[in-house]
C-alpha cells in the first residue's frame, strides 16, 4: 500500500518536497476508509480451512489467495492467546478510497498527460525508477498511479524544471537557453560588431564564450555560489530588521528594488536554482527569525510585482512553481 497512516487521516505518498521545512509535504487521500481486521471477519471464515507456514517452507505465492479471509480468521484466532494483542478493530489491513479504485489508475501516458509533458521526458524505468513516484499498483503493462498521485509528482517536476523552461530564449544560433545568457550573449555580440571589423556571424562566435564565461562554471567571471549566498542574506537582513523592530507578517515590508533587480538576474541565469534558493530563504527565515514561509512568499511574491522586469505573468507562473508548498497561498 503506498499510502501511510497518521492515526486520523491517511496520505499520500510524499513526492512534493517542502524545503522550508526539510520534509515531504503531506496530502491527504480523500474519503478514505479504513478496513480493519474486524470488518473483514464480520463475514463468515474457516480457520480450519488455512494453515500456518514455516519460514523454511515459505513462498510467497504469484496470486492472491483464494481463502485469504480464512487465513485471517487463523491469524485472529492465535492473536486471542496473546493477553497485549491490539484489539481487532484496531488493526489495519487495507483502505479504501475512490482515487484508488482500479479504473482510477493511471499508468505512464497517464502520468504524462497529467505532467502535460511528452511520455518520452518522463524518467527511464531502467536508469531512473528512483525518480518517478510510488505506484499505487501494478498491471500487465507495468505500474499504476493515482491520478492525485500522478498530480503531486507533476507539482514536483514542474518545480524543478518549469522555471527552466519559463526563463529560457533561443540564442542567435537557433538553441534553448537560459534568457539571461541569451541577453548576455546579445549584448556582448554587439560590442564586438560595434567596431565594423567583423561580420555578425564572426561577432556572434566571438561573443558566445565569454558570455558563457560570465556566469557558467565553478570559475565564472561572476561568482554565482557568493552572489546566491549574498542575496539569500540581503533577504533575511531585511526580514531581521523588521522583526527586531517588532513588526510582523505584511508589515515586515517588501524588498528593496536592488535586491529585487539582482534576483531577476541570477535567475534569469540560473533559473534551474530559482526552487532551492526560495526554499533556502524561507527555511533559513524559519529557522533563524521564526517568520513563517508563506508570509515570506507573500513578501517576495509582492516585492516582485512592484520592482521585477520579468511582468506579472511570468512572476506569478515562477512563484507558484517554485515556492515551497508552505509558502505558496492557502486554500480558502
Amino acid at each position: 500500500m503506498a499510502t501511510g497512516g497518521t492515526g486520523t487521516a491517511w496520505h499520500r505518498p510524499g513526492v512534493v518536497f517542502d524545503g522550508a521545512y526539510e520534509r515531504y509535504d503531506a496530502r491527504p487521500v480523500q474519503n478514505a476508509l479504513t478496513v480493519t481486521a474486524a470488518d473483514l471477519l464480520v463475514h463468515p471464515a474457516d480457520p480450519g480451512k488455512a494453515t500456518v507456514a514455516t519460514i523454511v517452507g515459505f513462498t510467497t505465492p504469484r496470486t492472491a489467495l483464494p481463502n485469504w479471509r480464512d487465513h485471517l480468521a487463523l491469524w485472529a484466532e492465535h492473536r486471542r492467546r496473546l493477553t497485549d494483542a491490539r484489539p481487532l478493530d484496531e488493526c489495519v489491513v487495507d483502505l479504501k478510497a475512490p482515487e484508488l479504485e482500479p479504473g482510477s489508475l493511471v499508468d505512464r501516458t497517464g502520468l504524462a498527460k497529467i505532467a502535460n509533458i511528452a511520455e518520452d521526458d518522463l524518467p527511464d524505468p531502467k536508469f531512473e525508477d528512483h525518480k518517478m513516484p510510488e505506484p499505487q499498483a501494478h498491471g500487465a503493462g507495468g505500474p499504476l498511479w493515482s491520478r492525485p498521485v500522478g498530480g503531486d509528482w507533476a507539482e514536483q517536476h514542474h518545480c524543478a524544471q518549469g522555471p527552466g523552461v519559463l526563463l529560457s530564449a533561443t540564442t542567435s544560433f537557433g538553441t534553448p537557453q537560459p534568457q539571461g545568457l541569451v541577453a548576455d550573449h546579445n549584448r556582448l555580440t554587439k560590442v564586438i560588431q560595434g567596431d565594423g571589423k567583423q561580420t555578425e556571424e564572426a561577432a556572434k562566435t566571438l561573443a558566445w564564450w565569454p558570455a558563457v564565461s560570465l556566469t557558467v562554471g565553478t570559475e565564472s567571471l561572476v561568482p554565482m555560489s557568493a552572489l546566491r549566498t549574498t542575496l539569500i542574506e540581503a533577504v533575511l537582513s531585511h526580514l531581521a530588521t523588521g522583526v527586531q523592530k517588532g513588526r510582523s507578517g505584511m508589515w515586515l515590508g517588501t524588498l528593496r528594488r536592488d535586491v529585487v533587480q539582482i534576483f531577476d538576474w541570477y535567475v534569469q541565469r540560473k533559473p534551474d536554482h530559482t526552487a532551492n534558493l526560495l526554499s533556502e530563504i524561507c527555511l533559513d527565515a524559519h529557522t533563524r527569525l521564526n517568520v513563517d514561509p508563506e508570509t515570506v512568499g507573500k513578501i517576495i511574491r509582492r516585492s516582485f510585482h512592484l520592482d521585477s522586469k520579468l511582468g506579472e505573468k511570468t512572476i506569478d507562473a515562477l512563484l507558484d512553481m517554485a515556492l515551497p508548498p508552505s509558502a505558496k497561498p492557502s486554500e480558502s
